[in-house]
């Protein structure tokens, strides 16, 4: 659990100053993490929620986009036509070829404060673009990770190229595993050189060691000096903006909204789990355990 690094910043709803939610239109900001493969979205992924979302027998290269929010009913798939299904927890049948996005509930204090959308990887040249083309848009925010040693390829500036300009605003460029380059001197340059490049296309643009950051144990500055303590600030901010109309943002017609609970500040929340819940749930009625069936479309 990760608390480091964040007791001196204001509590999540205190800096965000949000009223409480009064409406079930109101839902919580959804980020959305991009990036190549084996750039570190899914070590960022386990770093935010505190675990890994995903079967330990799938790859996310299998995979649509895999969309997390907060609760404990059973994961579903979205297919391409509308049709929701009921998952196992290995996903068996789940193909990237047939469905939209895989929806998945967990208990994470992060996954209070923000839906999660871990995107395929965009340099797979075997994955089409429609694959992450068609959730992109119910995102509200974008984390792009690129690996630092080689940050920020032609083929990902040719991706994000392809995205809506009002993500320009409201992203952060992640240069993911900085702990690979060991001069000072060289990773200033990485930087310099990269936000020269992306000017204009990212809020900012963020060195870190992911692995370091969950490796600090406690230590405020070991998880400063990771970076994290600066992307939990900005992440902050975002998200901020956005729960609060200080920025614009869709509500999706296609795949219903969440209701947002209120709970802990999201710099507190960070790999933090929420205690288990007790063997006897009382599940909502959409969610009663039943075989695995075919179910209409959503309504808009």
């Amino acid at each position: 659990m990760i608390e480091q690094g964040m007791e001196q910043s204001a509590g999540f709803e205190e800096a965000a100053g949000r009223p409480e939610a009064s409406s079930s239109d109101e839902r919580r900001p959804r980020v959305a993490l991009m990036g190549e493969f084996s750039a570190g979205k899914s070590t960022l992924s386990n770093l935010l929620i505190g675990r890994s979302a995903l079967p330990v027998n799938v790859t996310a290269t299998q995979l649509p986009p895999v969309w997390m929010s907060y609760g404990h009913e059973p994961a579903y798939r979205i297919g391409l036509d509308g049709d929701e299904q009921e998952v196992d927890s290995s996903f068996s049948g789940v193909s990237v070829h047939d469905t939209r996005c895989v929806r998945v509930f967990l208990e994470s204090k992060f996954l209070m404060n923000c839906d999660l959308i871990d995107m395929p990887g965009i340099s797979d040249p075997n994955m089409d673009a429609a694959v992450w083309q068609r959730v992109i848009g119910e995102a509200d925010i974008v984390l792009w990770c690129s690996h630092a040693t080689q940050a920020w390829r032609q083929s990902e500036k040719a991706v994000w190229d392809m995205m809506p300009d009002e993500f320009y605003e409201k992203s952060l460029l992640l240069l993911t595993r900085m702990d690979k380059i060991r001069s000072e001197r060289d990773r200033g340059r990485v930087v310099k050189r990269v936000q020269s490049e992306v000017e204009g296309l990212f809020r900012d643009v963020l060195p870190v060691s992911l692995i370091k950051a969950i490796e600090s144990k406690g230590d405020p500055d070991a998880w400063a000096e990771s970076g994290a303590d600066r992307l939990v600030k900005s992440l902050i901010e975002l998200t901020d903006e956005v729960a609060t109309g200080r920025m614009g943002r869709r509500v999706s017609r296609k795949i219903r909204p969440e209701t947002r609970p209120r709970d802990a500040g999201l710099e507190d929340a960070i790999g933090e789990r929420v205690v288990e819940r007790p063997a006897k749930i009382v599940m909502p009625t959409r969610v009663r355990p039943r075989p695995l069936v075919s179910r209409p479309p959503s309504r808009p």
